[in-house]
This record gives C-alpha cells, structure tokens and sequence, in this order.
C-alpha cells in the first residue's frame, strides 16, 4: 500500500492521438487535440477513475526522434521526466499509419531508459539483458497501445508493430472508446501499486496568466525548483492550461501555468484560440489570479484588458511586475512610483497588490504565497452583520448621499450574502440615490474596516419600504 497516486504517463510520436485517448479516459475534453503535430508540448497532468481505482495519467509532447530544434529537445525532455516519474508507460502508435521508422526509434529510447515491456502480465527483457549487459534497476511496464482501429475489420493492421518488440499491441479506437481499451486499463491496474485516496484537504487554486512571453512558465518552473514546464522564447509555447501541485509552509497550492492571451485579433482560430479560452476558463475557475507583466512595457492595453476580465469574474487577484532586475537607473521611491503610475492608468486595481519579482533570479518570489494566501483570506472573509451595519451607517452619519427631490439616502440594513468576492447587500429607502461614486466610498469604507485587499467587493442595492 502507497499514499502516492499511482502514475500511467503516455509517450508516442506526433499526432497519434495521445490527447485523445486521455480525453477518453477522463470522460472530458480536458488536454486539447488537433490534427497539428506539437500541439501537447508540456507534461499534463490528469486524475483518472477505473473500475474503483485511482490514478494519475501524464499526456506529453509527441516525440520526432532526429529532430534537434528548441522545442523539440524540451519536448523529448519532458517526456523523460514522465517516464520517470511514472509506475506504468502506455506507448500509443497510430494503427491506420502502420509501423514508422519513428516508432521504431521512440521503441529504442524507451528500451535504453531501462523499461521494460509487458506481454501478458510478464516483463520482457530489455536490450541491454540481451545484450548480456547489467539490466537496469528501472522495472516498470511499457504496454503498447495501437490507435485507431475502429473496426473488427482493421484488427490485422496490429500485426506489424509486434516487430517492436516490446509486447502485444493492443487494438483500440481513442476517439470512439472501442476495441482493447477496457482490457488494457485492467491489465495496467494489475501492475500498478496499491493505493489509498487520502482525505483532501484544501488547496488554493492560483491561475497565472497573462501575454505571452511575459515570463509565466519561468516563474512556475523558478517555484517549483524544476524543468515542469517547457520554457522558450518562441511566442506561444505553453498551449494549455497546466496544473502543478505543491506545499508551501503548510499549505497547499494548485499552480496553473496557461497560454499568453494575445489581443483578440491577433489570434488564429484553433488551437490558439481554444487555448485563449482555457486561460480564460482557469481564471474562472482558480481562487486567485496571478497576472503577470512585464516591468519593462509597464501596464499594456492588453494587460488592462486581462485585469477587467479578472475583475468581472469577481476573483482574487495580484499583479506580479517580471523583470523589475531588468529596470535601469532604479531608485527609493521607484517601486512608490510604479505603483501610482498604474493606480492612476487603471483606478478600478485600486485594491490589488503589486509584487515587484523576477521570475529569472528568483528576486522575491518567495513574496508570492504569502500574498495569494492573503487575498484568498480576505476573498473568503465573512463580516458579523452587527459590525457590518455599524460600519456603514457610520459611513453615512460621516459623508451623507446628496439629496435628491428633497429626499435624502436611508440605509436600514446591510448582510454580507456570500463570498469569492465578498458581496454585501444593502436595503435601502431608493436605490437611486446611490450613485456610482458614493457605492465607492462605501466600498472603500468597507476596506478601511476589514481589509479585503487583493478582492473585489460587490454590491447589492436593494428598496425596502420603511415600516
């Protein structure tokens, strides 16, 4: 018996349908698919239930074996991470393709990781036994899944990749969930490690966006202490939104790396632009935002853009300013400046903290948990009514609303009704004696009593006749 979640990483060449097949197995359409190689370039990480029993499966970037470029190199890195790190490798090939050179090479690479193959609940040799070498120490099964076989009439087209060597393909159809995929799954929970669910405990939930090449995944991958991410200088690198977990002084973290969002037109239909929608669904579904800009461009159109959006969702939010190492001729007041500068660019991020960090050197990152932990407090802060009405109505006593027709603002009672943001709800004598600028003063009355930095406040005005 284990308490760590038992790992199936999945590896193959380009465009096999790997993205595919872990949609399958996750029951949504999680890790995103399309018919250009490389769109899976990062390791994704997904939890997975079968037949009661729990797993973690690792999509990865398709492997061009030969190929030397940046990207490609990071990609074949990554992969061997996930083998690494995983108890079991499902190697997925494309049936309707046939055996590839490609295939033959990425068969090869996995033997001399020191996997071994799994033919009927058995282990295979690998080269190096042959060969009469040390085996390696490494004993964790390779099964071969062959994609695409979407008829009886197409089984045949496995016969071929049994020259791999490395076990009995499995025939199997990723997009439709036929063929061996039940089998195989069972067979694979045979080899895996025992494993309890323990109880959950709470986890904050942090998205990092922002516009690409902001340093995003350098600043994940400096938290993390470890390549987890592919970092590169080409635009666009990170194509979907990936989840990380980790602890920092006892409490525990969802890291969220997500693609840069570019300005609408610029972005091209398809992936980029179902990636875009990813970013935007993590914001919605993270507990705090962590938005990212570059210290040398200031606060851009296009960040102003992403900080509404942040805003409307009503979620907890910091701006992390990268790069600050990278600012000339700094001075006392320069980070007093920054700020003012953007405050007066911007006034609704009157609440939000800055950091002023660099991803690179790791300059007051450590600032950064410290801070989400803050704002998630204070987003889920609930406020007693009793001290919440005296605030307010002192509030009023101090700066009444003008009167309007003779008729001036009464405000009978306040209750907090929820929180994520904290959203208060007002009952008043007319609601259009508030205005927009006096809803303001009230907010920032309610900041001045309980804090609420780094959350948006929400307001409710609501008539109520008096009695």
């Amino acid at each position: 018996m284990t308490n760590k979640k038992p790992v199936i990483a999945i590896v193959g060449r380009p465009n096999v349908g790997k993205s595919t097949f872990v949609n399958r197995l996750i029951g949504s359409r999680e890790s995103i698919v399309d018919d250009m190689p490389g769109v899976t370039r990062d390791r994704l990480y997904f939890d997975v239930d079968w037949a009661g029993r729990s797993f973690t499966v690792i999509d990865t970037g398709g492997i061009i074996p030969g190929m030397q470029d940046e990207i490609m190199l990071s990609i074949y890195s990554q992969v061997e991470i996930a083998a690494e790190q995983a108890d079991a490798i499902i190697f997925l090939v494309d049936g309707k393709d046939g055996l590839t050179p490609a295939d033959e090479e990425i068969a090869n690479l996995l033997r001399k990781s020191g996997l071994r193959a799994e033919a009927g609940g058995r282990a295979l040799p690998d080269n190096n036994a042959v060969k009469g070498e040390q085996p390696s120490k490494i004993k964790k099964p390779i099964f071969l899944a062959v994609n695409k076989i979407d008829t009886p009439e197409k089984t045949g087209l496995i016969n071929d990749f049994y020259a791999l060597g490395i076990g009995e393909p499995h025939p199997l159809s990723a997009m439709h969930g036929t063929g061996d995929v039940g089998d195989l799954l069972d067979k694979i929970m045979d080899v895996l490690p025992a494993y309890t669910e323990p109880e959950t405990e709470k986890t904050i939930k942090i998205a990092v966006v922002g516009k690409p090449n902001v340093g995003k995944s350098s600043l994940i991958n400096a938290l993390l202490g470890e390549e987890r991410i592919i970092v590169s200088e080409v635009s666009g690198t990170t194509r979907d939104s990936i989840d990380t977990n980790l602890s920092f002084e006892g409490v525990n973290y969802t890291l969220i790396d997500t693609a840069g969002i570019r300005k609408k037109a610029k972005v091209e239909y398809g992936v980029e632009r179902f990636s875009v929608v990813r970013s935007l669904k993590a914001v919605k579904n993270c507990d705090v935002v962590l938005l990212m800009i570059d210290a040398l461009e200031g606060l851009s159109d296009q960040d102003k853009k992403i900080s509404q959006l942040i805003v409307d969702a009503g979620k907890a939010f910091i701006i992390a300013v990268n790069k600050w190492d990278a600012i000339e001729a700094k001075h006392t007041n320069s980070v007093i400046e920054f700020t003012k500068k953007i405050r007066v660019e911007a006034p609704f991020l009157h609440y939000v903290p800055f950091l002023f960090i660099s991803a690179k050197s790791k300059q007051r990152i450590n600032k950064i948990f410290p801070a989400v932990q803050e704002a998630y407090e204070f987003t889920n802060k609930r406020v007693a009514t009793n001290l919440l009405n005296k605030v307010i109505l002192e509030a009023l006593a101090l700066n009444p609303s003008p009167f309007r027709k003779g008729k001036g603002l009464k405000i009978y009672y306040s209750t907090q009704a929820g929180v994520a943001p904290p959203t208060f709800i007002l009952f008043v004598n007319d609601k259009d004696l508030i205005t927009q600028s006096y809803e303001r003063y009230i907010e920032n009355k309610l900041r001045e009593a309980f804090g609420f930095f780094g959350t948006p406040i929400r307001l409710v005005i609501r008539e109520k006749e008096e009695r």
